[in-house]
């Protein structure tokens, strides 16, 4: 269809329409505080938007994953914690079963307190957080032992299976988060099993048999070191958990000043341009107002 519009009427036209494009632009920016309303506004930036958002969302809910591990974590550092006090007790214990002044009669009473700190490490080895056995591994509905002073041995099997949990770090990485009660107070290594070593202790103070009392006694400062070493598993994932959660934190402020500066709109600007195309538009309208209309019967006439 031909255009009965002068080429200066065109143009007039269209540089009314790009103001009043200018114009619905601004407002919308300064009503909504945001400058990428559809991915047709900045098409070229829209992807990186998209990843910014996706990367923040992971990185939040990695915060909250660590929040949740960090109780765990924090219960099992405890029970280490309580556990290596009460192996010092056992050594206590171990070594004034060989003083001289120890009668068989005494030795049977510390027999009682050596159960009964062993009956109290089950109860370690079986801590509950948050409705979880945090001892048993990836089978963490199952208490890893159970106690029974009428068998022999008083302490049964491990119940649970082996840890593969892990936390993951904002980084990328993942790390162990769980030791399991095996490993811990049940060790393949005879050397390093707390239980065993417990329960050949009281036999043998029940037995009366200060020989070989003598030589359990021997071990059970390895042991300890050991327990030491399980404790010091918990305190380096304490710290890395920290460390974590501070890297996750300026993570996600900095993404978030990457979506602002993607999304957001500069306010003042806006207004200013408003102010500016508002002139324009008036200034347009009155000037092309004041043309001549001159027609060829106005000459006619």
């Amino acid at each position: 269809m031909i255009s009965s519009l002068t080429p200066s009427d065109q143009q007039f036209i269209n540089n009314l329409g790009a103001i009043s494009q200018r114009l619905s632009t601004d407002e919308l920016q300064i009503s909504s505080g945001v400058r990428m309303n559809q991915v047709s506004d900045y098409p070229d930036q829209i992807s990186q938007l998209l990843e910014a958002r996706a990367s923040l969302s992971t990185s939040q809910q990695i915060s909250a994953n660590l929040g949740n591990v960090t109780t765990e974590v924090n219960g099992g550092e405890q029970a280490l914690e309580t556990t290596v006090s009460l192996w010092d007790q056992v050594q206590t214990l171990g070594a004034e079963g060989v003083t001289g002044t120890t009668t068989a009669a005494t030795r049977q009473q510390l027999v009682q307190q050596l159960q009964s700190i062993e009956q109290e490490m089950v109860g370690l080895a079986n801590t509950s957080v948050s409705g979880r056995y945090i001892f048993s591994g990836d089978s963490d509905q199952t208490q890893p032992y159970t106690y029974d002073p009428t068998q022999t041995p008083p302490v049964s099997a491990y119940q649970g299976t082996a840890s593969t949990r892990v936390a993951q770090h904002p980084d990328g990485s993942t790390f162990p988060i769980a030791l399991t009660a095996q490993q811990i107070f049940d060790s393949s290594d005879p050397t390093t099993n707390a239980f065993n070593a417990l329960n050949t202790l009281i036999t043998d103070f029940q037995n009366n048999d200060t020989t070989a009392i003598q030589t359990d006694n021997e071990g059970l400062a390895g042991i300890g070191d050991y327990l030491n070493q399980q404790l010091a598993f918990y305190g380096t994932t304490q710290d890395t958990i920290t460390s974590a959660t501070s890297y996750a934190q300026t993570q996600q402020t900095q993404l978030q000043a990457q979506i602002s500066n993607l999304q957001d709109a500069d306010v003042a600007t806006a207004i200013t341009d408003m102010t500016e195309a508002t002139t324009q538009e008036q200034a347009a309208l009155e000037s092309q107002g004041r043309l001549p209309r001159e027609t060829l019967f106005d000459y006619l006439g």
